[in-house]
């Protein structure tokens, strides 16, 4: 289970997504466009939504608390939690939900449609450029993005570069772009952040990866 306040608000979120999406058949719709029964589909978002509260730590950086403020008033009692907890070192981890089950997904995508390497690649650039331009580090917590701007992208760039292959396209773009333009990218961000753990597709982006892989696909 998720293991901060902030980590638990992000999982309550998507869950209700969740639900609203199954109640609703859009989940279904989604994924049959990329080629997955409904066992399969189902099967791939619970572990997605339960493997976003399990991070795997790599390293252990340097880090600067950040001014008070440079911290949005509003925030400031929500990060009370996390300011407390920052002790001058960042965690770097790896979210499995948020990053390791969407990258073999994608991969998956790539070995079972004819998606030309360098389709992916051009699209999965312009959505990470989009991400890193629209994505910014919040003090104490991490880096957040408008939700629906991966999905957008992802979505108009498939259908732009490959429309008969626009929904698995959308998927691999959006997924990757997003994790790339809003974590790998922000980096050097975390540095700044006082936050006692950054985790690559975890609390701050996982909703974010997880709504773009569904909305992106719809959209295509």
């Amino acid at each position: 289970m998720p293991s901060n306040p902030f980590q638990m608000i992000a999982f309550i979120i998507v869950l209700g997504l969740l639900l609203t999406f199954i109640q609703i058949g859009v989940l279904t719709i989604a994924f049959e466009k990329l080629g997955l029964s409904t066992q399969s589909a189902f099967l791939l978002l619970f572990c997605s939504l339960f493997g976003s509260g399990i991070n795997l730590p790599l390293i252990k950086v340097n880090a600067e608390r950040p001014p008070a403020d440079s911290i949005p008033e509003h925030l400031r009692t929500l990060l009370e939690y996390n300011l407390r907890r920052f002790n001058g070192t960042t965690l770097l981890a790896v979210n499995v939900g948020g990053c390791m089950i969407p990258v073999l997904f994608c991969y998956y995508l790539l070995q079972h449609h004819p998606i030309p390497l360098h389709d992916a690649v051009i699209a999965t650039v312009i959505v990470a450029l989009i991400s890193r331009l629209t994505s910014r580090p919040v003090p104490g917590l991490g880096i957040g993005m408008p939700i629906f701007v991966g999905p957008i992208a992802a979505a108009v760039t498939a259908v732009g570069i490959n429309p008969e292959l626009s929904a698995p396209l959308a998927y691999i773009c959006g997924t990757l772009g997003v994790l790339i333009g809003a974590d790998l990218l922000r980096l050097r961000d975390i540095r700044k952040m006082g936050a006692p753990t950054a985790s690559i597709g975890g609390a701050g982006t996982f909703d974010g990866i997880f709504i773009t892989g569904i909305v992106a696909v719809l959209l295509a």
